[in-house]
């Protein structure tokens, strides 16, 4: 019995809703749309075809390191008596771009001063006299804030030069 009161309220409430198809007002409303002048759609807009970039500066000296006076190196002649030890056993830094170490910090011991070095995986204790890079660079001194090194460097001609290097204290930033 509930199951038919609620049908036939359902179906009463139904029929009350429909407004007998009168829909002039929605046909008016659609009509105005339609005189209405249509928009232009925006055309695509020209992308510029995609041009490769060689980089040919590879060879070049980075920008990140102090020059070099190429006009001097050219100027000095290497020396035959300027050649580095080829019969020393090679120390573990010396397979490393110097490049790739900068200082960290110092150690005093009775013993002598130290350095520590970042870099090749880790931070290094060396001190003077021991050989950091791969153009034979011997520690010369070592200071609060930077590592003076010696590098022997071929000169293009069958000689051997001495050029300088100071790896600086990095500083925390």
């Amino acid at each position: 019995m509930r199951l038919s009161w609620f049908s036939l309220v359902f179906f009463v409430l139904l029929t009350g809703c429909d407004s007998g198809g009168d829909f002039a007002d929605l046909q008016s409303f659609m009509d105005e749309v339609k005189t209405k002048p249509k928009g232009a759609i925006e055309p695509l807009p020209k992308f510029q075809a995609y041009e490769a970039f060689t980089y040919n500066a590879a060879s070049l000296r980075s920008p990140f390191q102090p020059p070099i006076k190429i006009d001097l190196i050219r100027r000095e002649k290497g020396s035959k008596e300027i050649k580095p030890d080829e019969a020393r056993v090679k120390q573990f830094l010396e397979g490393f771009n110097i490049e790739t170490f900068e200082m960290v910090g110092t150690l005093k011991n009775e013993t002598g001063a130290f350095a520590l070095v970042k870099g090749a995986g880790g931070v290094h204790r060396v001190r003077a006299g021991d050989y950091l890079g791969r153009n034979h660079g011997r520690i010369m001194t070592i200071d609060e804030s930077k590592i003076e090194v010696m590098e022997i460097v071929p000169d293009g001609e069958g000689g051997w030069l001495e050029r300088p290097r100071t790896l600086p204290l990095k500083e925390r930033a």
